[in-house]
């Protein structure tokens, strides 16, 4: 594989771009500071912003050093508003890689998910050169499945996954092969 990290992606409608601490007032009120979108997420929602900015520095100085970190904002291009996140990692507990995304409770329902995932898929298959993709969701996610079914993924089975904390829930997983993936 030839890893990028991450290095900004265009689609129609949004711009995939790495954090800046700009972000953390917009991403701590749009997402991370939000029971209803973190319920769903590995992490618990932030107490306030100071705890989205230290993430952010964080994803920020990995984004600049280490070519094996993907971690994009999801901005709306029309308008400049930031939506969400979505990233890359390598999976728990498996030699595989999985993406992850959230947005904000206002801009669900809309596509904009299934179109990031969409870009993310194309730039790990087409630019990075890999040939699978690993994603899970909490069981009853259905939003999730949905995003996920739109870029191609296909359910193989159901198992457990751990929250940040060593919570384990109840998740279903899919996977994406690089020629199953429409461009």
């Amino acid at each position: 594989m030839r890893h990028t990290g991450t290095v900004p992606l265009q689609t129609d409608r949004l711009l995939l771009r790495p954090f800046t601490l700009d972000d953390c007032q917009a991403a701590f009120d749009c997402w991370f500071g939000d029971e209803r979108v973190m319920d769903w997420m590995r992490e618990k929602p932030h107490r306030n912003w100071t705890v989205t900015a230290e993430l952010l520095a964080l994803w920020q100085q990995q984004s600049e050093s280490n070519p094996r970190f993907y971690c994009w904002a999801i901005q709306r291009r029309g308008d400049g508003a930031l939506l969400g996140c979505i990233s890359l990692a390598p999976a728990e507990d498996r030699d595989l890689w999985e993406p992850g995304f959230c947005l904000g409770v206002e801009y669900q329902g809309r596509g904009y998910a299934a179109e990031a995932l969409r870009a993310v898929c194309r730039h790990w298959f087409c630019q990075v050169e890999g040939q699978l993709l690993s994603a899970c969701h909490m069981e009853g996610n259905a939003p999730s499945a949905r995003v996920l079914e739109k870029a191609g993924f296909r359910h193989t089975h159901n198992g457990i996954q751990h929250r940040f904390d060593g919570t384990p829930v109840n998740c279903r997983f899919y996977l994406l092969k690089k020629e199953n993936f429409v461009l």
